[in-house]
């Protein structure tokens, strides 16, 4: 039996990876669905007070309190920021961290490093015209999402806490790259904010060489948009369980 840690991106919840937990779970496996403070079920607690490092501390807590041990870690989106926090901290306790078409930064940069300029103007204007400085929902036809998909991702979506955008994430990635690592390629359509992050994985220099090493690295495409935990559950999962 497998454990594995869900961490949804930005704007969503726990709740997103409901299909995938079915199937992971039908499979005889633990999973655990975090829902990050200030969205989701925890939108109640929204306030300029949450950083990143809130966001990290809440998937620390999943794994201690739950005294998990040899855990997948599965992040999608922005939350590539907080497994790889959380593999420079607790690397000894995962068996693999899976960046599901997600941020992979370098030492010292944020979320928005790697965004356009358009797009960090944009977003940082929105969060301090916003009553809690948070970053509104975005349209979910930009992950690729239709019909029932889209009408059931749209109406869960809530404004994400906006101090985590420029939060610089320090760590030693040979530390990282001790962790067997796979990112997950979704490209049709492709989402504009991840790609930046993709020729990362192709280049033998990326974290001075450290990707390619250490535990080891692979790339997996998936054809499909930005929430493949929605959009192509059961291959989303046989991507983890692989991993497991």
């Amino acid at each position: 039996m497998a454990t594995f840690v869900l961490v949804h991106g930005a704007w969503h919840g726990g709740w997103c990876w409901r299909r995938v937990v079915e199937r992971l779970e039908r499979a005889g496996h633990r999973a655990h669905a975090v829902t990050l403070t200030g969205v989701g079920e925890r939108a109640h607690l929204l306030s300029p007070a949450i950083t990143l490092e809130t966001h990290v501390e809440d998937v620390a807590a999943v794994i201690e309190a739950e005294e998990l041990t040899d855990v997948v870690l599965a992040v999608h989106s922005y939350a590539g920021m907080i497994g790889t926090a959380i593999a420079d901290r607790m690397g000894p306790r995962l068996r693999h961290l899976v960046f599901v078409d997600a941020v992979v930064p370098r030492p010292g940069e944020s979320w928005s490093s790697t965004h356009a300029r358009a797009t960090r103007e944009a977003r940082r204007a929105g969060a301090q015209a916003s009553a809690d400085y948070s970053l509104a929902v975005p349209d979910p036809n930009n992950y690729g999402l239709a019909g029932a998909d889209y009408a059931w991702v749209r109406r869960r979506l809530t404004p994400h806490p906006g101090h985590t955008y420029d939060a610089t994430l320090d760590f030693d990635p040979e530390r990282v790259a001790a962790v067997p690592r796979t990112f997950v390629n979704c490209t049709q359509p492709a989402l504009p904010t991840i790609d930046a992050i993709r020729p990362r994985m192709a280049d033998p220099n990326f974290w001075n060489g450290a990707w390619r090493g250490g535990g080891g690295a692979k790339v997996v495409e998936l054809r499909t948009g930005h929430d493949p935990m929605v959009s192509l559950p059961q291959e989303l999962a046989d991507v983890l369980l692989a991993c497991a």
